[in-house]
């Protein structure tokens, strides 16, 4: 019986180039070319001559990436000065440092909070909206630890808080709050209020599920504990803060300098500068020069005197006219000389 697993000869196979393997796997992963459109529903005539960039639709994004870069500088100030403000509060050193700042959602902000969690609900005078102020229970219990005289070693119990620890750490919370807020002065006064606290994401009913929040994710260092501390704040509620900063930014820069004209100051009165008026004359080789005696006449052109030189420390900076003023000879000013190269004063 003839063999089951035998093969049967493979033909002879077709050899391929590397340019022609290139062309063959170009054709397999270009992407079909799409029409682009302009915004007011045009085609557009060079597709390639445009930026396009991918959007997500599902989560937009209203912040542009100078925006964030500039409220990522502002709150990296902001996390600095309440470290410093946390260290000096609780007599030991608390480290701080941004993780995230970013857009996203209030429903993936408040999925991706953890459980179990203690969250405590803010709001900002005389804003609208209610901020999210998340800190892990092990980071809170640490912090409660110490404020009642413990060492600030890290508790590796992870509960739900209880009344009176609640009541211990709204006083960070309080400066966390009080601090956020100084960040925006410049722009607008706000006043921190607590309006309570949660310890589950998934019930809260604070802002739409689809409202834009920004969300800042921060690493926080106390003692042995290591632990996240998330602030999401709804984007209405910073609007206004963000268009006044963008307004005076834009102000500032579209701002234009007024020329200051230099003023005469009393001490240049007494200044000496040598003044002197020149020609150039005429042209004549060395052997003319050899042969001048007294009383020789040189030829000048007829318009020199009018084409006289004035210069200011060995600068020319005038043209003027010779002329006789009495006794005096005299060079009257008739313009003024913008284009010419400085020269070195002379000693």
């Amino acid at each position: 019986m003839p063999d089951e697993t035998a093969r049967a000869p493979e033909s002879p196979g077709v050899v391929l180039d590397q340019s022609e393997i290139d062309r063959l796997l170009a054709q397999q992963t270009a992407a079909p070319k799409q029409p682009v459109f302009h915004a007011a529903g045009a085609p557009a005539a060079d597709p390639k001559s445009l930026k396009i960039e991918p959007y997500d639709f599902r989560n937009p994004v209203f912040l542009t990436e100078v925006e964030l870069r500039r409220l990522r500088l502002l709150h990296e100030d902001f996390i600095r000065y309440l470290a410093a403000r946390l260290s000096l509060f609780l007599r030991m050193e608390f480290g701080l440092k941004m993780a995230k700042l970013t857009t996203l959602t209030y429903g993936k902000f408040t999925d991706a909070l953890p459980s179990p969690t203690h969250l405590c609900l803010f709001k900002v005078e005389p804003l609208v909206g209610v901020g999210i102020l998340d800190i892990n229970p092990r980071l809170a219990l640490t912090i409660a630890d110490r404020m009642l005289g413990g060492r600030g070693h890290s508790v590796k119990l992870e509960r739900y808080l209880t009344e009176i620890e609640i009541a211990l750490l709204e006083d960070i919370i309080g400066i966390i709050t009080e601090e956020w807020c100084a960040q925006w002065k410049n722009e607008q006064e706000l006043r921190p209020l607590i309006l309570g606290h949660e310890n589950n994401g998934r019930f809260l009913q604070t802002s739409p599920k689809d409202a834009i929040m920004l969300a800042l994710s921060l690493e926080a260092s106390f003692g042995d504990c290591s632990e996240q501390i998330q602030i999401g704040v709804p984007y209405y509620t910073i609007e206004p803060i963000v268009r006044r900063m963008q307004a005076r930014r834009q102000k500032d820069t579209n701002t234009v300098r007024t020329e200051k004209h230099a003023a005469w100051q009393p001490a240049y009165d007494h200044i000496l500068v040598p003044v002197r008026a020149e020609w150039d004359a005429c042209e004549i080789n060395l052997r003319e020069i050899v042969s001048l005696r007294a009383g020789d006449i040189i030829e000048l052109p007829p318009g020199l005197i009018e084409e006289t030189r004035i210069l200011l420390n060995g600068a020319p900076r005038f043209i003027g006219k010779v002329g006789l003023d009495g006794a005096h000879a005299a060079v009257q000013i008739t313009r003024r000389i913008h284009d010419h190269p400085l020269l070195p004063c002379q000693p």
